[in-house]
């Protein structure tokens, strides 16, 4: 069984340049919270199949996650995948689709998160609903700290 979730808001940036930001990773340190440090498993720009490791602080201690790129549709759509088995969170799997669309005279843009996770099983999957509250706050955080960082 899923866990889905989903988050709206308007940023007062073109499509292009917020689609641009969400994959500038180099930028993410400006505005993520409790980022250490993000490590490319590979090289060149960010498209299908391309992976990094993002490590955060978290509760006073570092966790690392493994992100691939699933589908990139220029400028409307990203879709991130976190393999929680190959991190600190041990289980589970982490879909981000980012929906963007102009809004109003094109200098702004509706973004839509959709989240989903899969995978829990056992205690972690009753958790895991109970938690869903809390991924989805930490999800508007980062969300609402990238508009703010965007809209300086």
């Amino acid at each position: 069984m899923s866990i889905h979730f989903e988050l709206k808001r308007t940023v007062q940036v073109s499509r292009e340049d917020t689609y641009n930001s969400l994959l500038d990773l180099e930028a993410a340190k400006q505005w993520m919270q409790g980022l250490v440090r993000i490590e490319r498993l590979d090289e060149g720009p960010l498209e299908a199949g391309s992976r990094w490791r993002e490590t955060r602080k978290m509760f006073g201690k570092e966790a690392t996650e493994h992100f691939e790129v699933v589908e990139i549709d220029e400028p409307s759509k990203i879709v991130l995948r976190c393999d929680g088995t190959k991190g600190t969170t041990g289980k589970g799997e982490f879909i981000f689709t980012y929906q963007l669309a102009s809004a109003g005279d094109m200098t702004h843009t509706e973004i839509i998160l959709h989240g989903e996770i899969n995978g829990l099983t056992g205690l972690s999957r009753f958790f895991g609903k109970m938690m869903a509250g809390s991924f989805k706050k930490a999800c508007a955080k980062d969300l609402d700290q990238l508009i703010a960082y965007l809209e300086k």
